[in-house]
């Protein structure tokens, strides 16, 4: 593979722990957890006689590629796709990109395709899954998921604005591990949604950190969604 498969921590790279992935994509702990032990773990580091995640503390975490994995595996199973056909598509694609993190590629998010069971990926040599090219078309959340993401000279996604990119809050792998931050700081969401639990007005929030309303806004809102 072009690229390593990350099973410890490394500076750059990101450190997510289950709770942090729940939070941060707005998926249930619980699908999260059983995931990435059954699937990415289990099933795909098996292949690599390795394993996606290592333990922080008590808790599992995965570095950023994998945080983006999830999050595409958990729209394409809301959309109706079987569990099964999502991971064939993620070996194939695997093989295809020479890459452990098939689904964090700019290629692959910028075309995969869905009839609503079958995931299918648009290329000049064919399709993985072939059916009536009539019921193809673009997941919406796919456009607007790529949207969120940067992507680095490899292809493979650097940042992650988890409310959009016109919102302060940025995933940054090279900036505080990872976690959500206010855009241009080190001052982490997290840190701003708890002064907001604690009654603290947003003004004297902004006044303290010398950022702007609008990103303790932005702040409290990624929290509240994953709330």
């Amino acid at each position: 593979m072009k690229d390593a498969l990350q099973s410890k921590p490394l500076l750059g790279k990101g450190i997510y722990t289950i709770p942090d992935m729940a939070s941060i994509l707005g998926i249930p702990y619980p699908k999260v957890l059983r995931w990435t032990n059954k699937f990415w773990n289990d099933r795909f580091g098996s292949q690599y006689q390795s394993s996606y995640s290592w333990n922080v503390d008590l808790t599992k975490a995965v570095n950023f590629h994998t945080l983006i994995e999830i999050y595409l595996f958990y729209e394409l199973s809301q959309a109706g796709v079987k569990t099964k056909e999502i991971l064939g598509a993620h070996e194939i694609l695997s093989k295809q990109f020479d890459t452990y993190y098939p689904f964090a590629i700019k290629e692959v998010l910028n075309n995969i395709r869905t009839d609503g069971t079958k995931v299918l990926f648009e290329q000049k040599n064919g399709s993985i899954y072939t059916v009536d090219a009539t019921k193809q078309f673009k997941l919406g959340f796919i456009r607007e998921f790529f949207k969120n993401l940067d992507f680095g000279s490899d292809s493979l996604a650097v940042r992650f604005w988890p409310i959009g990119k016109e919102r302060s809050i940025i995933c940054d792998p090279y900036r505080q591990f990872g976690q959500p931050i206010i855009k241009g700081t080190n001052i982490q969401a997290e840190t701003i949604y708890r002064m907001y639990l604690a009654d603290e007005p947003i003004d004297f929030i902004a006044s303290i950190y010398e950022i702007s309303r609008k990103n303790v806004l932005d702040a409290i809102e990624l929290h509240k969604r994953a709330a």
